[in-house]
């Protein structure tokens, strides 16, 4: 067992915040011997280590198969898709590929695509709550969030919205790679996903070389600097980090957002009438409940200090997301649920070199997902009480049944 929190005890999972607060004004680090790693849980260093290039994601330019936990712990066999999608990875590299690459994405995933994706998106939203008219309950992910945010990310890319259940179903796979613990039957099935997903992203490239689209697939295919293109491997994983991170942090980020909202109550009924802005209340839901509770990080050299405390070249920390969210340091009454607070300096979306590449995509997404939904259905409330996903590091709900009235 871990020495400061369970993440196998399902008290911890349906709500890890009184236990992280205590964490947290315990002391700013703390080391797990259990899991070898140092936990960070305030808002100034988190936000040091984010923005600390000594800190990085892998001890070496790119990584290694012994860096992915789930490889070095279960001693897999057959490992080689899962590794392939992930050792290009934005996530997984550093300066200078780490440069190279977002260089040439940022060149294809521009703001001025991000903007044009507003009018597609808030038809995806309203043709999917159109479809729920006349039903008294429906579960707000499964029948919504993420239909909805699968086939933003599917419009975006230019996949066939066929597809948009298997895209669905290798993301599920493949984010249980990245928790604390993972089991042999979750590896197994992410490794699949891993290499269905590939050979679908590889086909799709293809097509677009020999048929250019107006969709990032093309994009990416074009996309170019003075030290070339993205390579085929290269983006397949950029693809695949997209639908992964930008599906599953925007699916939780709804249902634990909307959950929090209607518990409230108050702040559900302010933002239905019109009196809370979706924007704002849109950073209130990353801040409050984060759809991501940890994220690591390992010291690169000499010198390294955290909190004080120094941290020898390897050793790797783990950022408490949730517990830098509402430290008390940085905002006021942060356990509180204020649907207008609109503070933009949570930690949930990273900073420096891994800030989220979809940030601006993943904001204009829940904007509209909330907007549309509070418009459509003003006086929905919980049906019953949602029940947590088992996982620690990706935090969401299995279900969130919503009830309308008549």
């Amino acid at each position: 067992m871990p020495d400061f929190f369970d993440t196998s005890d399902p008290a911890f999972i349906a709500d890890p915040y009184p236990t992280l607060n205590a964490l947290r004004e315990s002391g700013p680090i703390h080391r797990d011997t259990d899991w070898n790693l140092w936990l960070i849980t305030r808002h100034e260093d988190v936000r040091a280590v984010q923005l600390d290039r000594r800190m990085g994601r892998v001890r070496q330019g790119s990584a290694l198969p012994s860096d992915f936990r789930p490889i070095r712990e279960l001693g897999l066999e057959g490992w080689e898709p899962y590794y392939e999608v992930e050792r290009h990875s934005l996530l997984h590299l550093e300066p200078p590929e780490h440069t190279r690459l977002r260089s040439l994405v940022n060149r294809a995933f521009t703001p001025k695509r991000v903007r044009e994706m507003r009018a597609p998106v808030v038809s995806i939203a309203d043709d999917l709550l159109d479809g729920l008219r006349g039903r008294t309950t429906f579960d707000l992910l499964a029948d919504y969030a993420q239909p909805y945010s699968v086939r933003v990310i599917a419009a975006l890319l230019g996949a066939p919205a066929e597809d948009a259940d298997l895209l669905l179903d290798w993301s599920h796979a493949i984010v249980k790679m990245y928790e604390l613990h993972t089991t042999r039957r979750q590896a197994r099935d992410a490794i699949e996903a891993a290499r269905e997903f590939a050979g679908w992203t590889e086909g799709l490239i293809s097509a677009r070389r020999t048929d250019p689209q107006d969709d990032l697939i093309t994009a990416l295919c074009l996309a170019e600097t003075g030290e070339g293109r993205l390579s085929v491997p290269e983006i397949v994983s950029t693809v695949i980090l997209l639908l992964n991170a930008g599906h599953e942090a925007t699916v939780n980020t709804m249902g634990n957002g909307i959950t929090a909202a209607m518990k409230d109550g108050e702040a559900w009924r302010r933002l239905a009438a019109g009196e809370a802005q979706s924007a704002a209340a849109v950073e209130e839901m990353m801040r409050f409940d984060p759809p991501l509770q940890l994220f690591e990080r390992y010291a690169l050299g000499e010198g390294v200090e955290i909190a004080g405390t120094p941290i020898p070249p390897g050793d790797k920390v783990a950022m408490l997301f949730g517990s830098a969210n509402r430290d008390p340091r940085r905002f006021d009454a942060p356990d509180e649920f204020r649907i207008d607070r609109g503070e933009q300096d949570h930690v949930t979306l990273g900073a420096g070199l891994h800030f989220c590449l979809g940030a601006a995509l993943a904001r204009l997404e829940l904007e509209i997902a909330v907007d549309r939904l509070a418009a459509t259905f003003p006086g929905a409330s919980l049906a019953s009480e949602p029940q947590r996903e088992e996982g620690f590091v990706i935090r969401g709900y299995e279900k969130v049944d919503l009830a309308i009235p008549a």
